[in-house]
């Protein structure tokens, strides 16, 4: 892997441990929050192409977008080759940057699977999640699909409906994945998307949660903490700026 501008990390085991690489963890969050790392992001000519073109589409805070990219740029290469799916695409922000960067980096290998029901959240659990049925729902997906043909992101297919409805078939004919990211916010559809992804992750795959450590998404927090970590015992490779966890290696 061409490691470009990443800090140089020298603590924490390099190689899996106990599920996760310790070190590309503390390279991206620890780089990010203590090194300039965000700067160089920043100013690399990459990631500064696929944030203007998803423009002020994504509510993504700017750690999180930065982290993705980070993975994107460095890190997928070095597992097997696998599409990308995203859980929850709202406006399509995140879902573009994605596929930008995908096509950029991988030509036409790479595709990017856009899961929602464009039309708002599903019924929620209000002892747990803090949105509500609807929320989410100012969004344009004929606009969404055209701007995609327009910028010739042949790669990124915006798939409408429940994931219950949509993801088993998406992930039957697509598979393997190599990055889910899940950004759904309710605790229902993290732990859904989380079930229905995992048979079809590539060894050392990526799942992303972008919401689980956020004040506004404690259901989110916890199918994490009862599903990810409880019952399947993964541990993180990143808590910062959200989690991130890897699908187990396979020998």
């Amino acid at each position: 892997m061409s490691t470009g501008y990443l800090p140089k990390i020298t603590f924490g085991a390099a190689g899996f441990t106990r599920g996760r690489n310790v070190r590309e963890g503390y390279t991206r969050g620890w780089g990010m929050l203590h090194t300039d790392l965000m700067d160089k992001i920043q100013n690399d000519p990459l990631y500064i192409e696929a944030r203007l073109l998803a423009g002020n589409r994504s509510v993504m805070s700017l750690h999180n977008q930065m982290n993705i990219f980070l993975i994107l740029r460095f890190y997928l290469s070095n597992i097997p080759v696998g599409n990308i799916i995203e859980f929850g695409a709202y406006r399509g922000g995140n879902a573009i940057f994605m596929a930008y960067l995908a096509k950029r980096l991988f030509g036409g290998k790479v595709k990017v699977f856009a899961l929602d029901t464009y039309q708002g959240m599903p019924e929620t659990d209000t002892t747990i999640d803090a949105h509500r049925s609807g929320d989410f729902s100012d969004v344009d997906l004929d606009e969404l699909q055209s701007f995609a043909q327009t910028n010739r992101l042949d790669n990124l297919i915006f798939v409408k409906g429940l994931f219950e409805d949509t993801a088993p078939k998406v992930l039957y004919q697509n598979g393997p994945f190599s990055l889910a990211h899940i950004d759904c916010d309710i605790r229902s559809a993290v732990a859904y998307s989380y079930e229905v992804v995992k048979p079809y992750m590539v060894s050392g795959g990526y799942y992303v949660f972008d919401d689980a450590t956020y004040p506004s998404c404690i259901g989110a927090t916890e199918a994490v903490e009862d599903i990810v970590i409880k019952r399947d015992g993964l541990n993180s490779e990143q808590i910062f700026p959200h989690f991130v966890f890897r699908a187990p290696v396979k020998e």
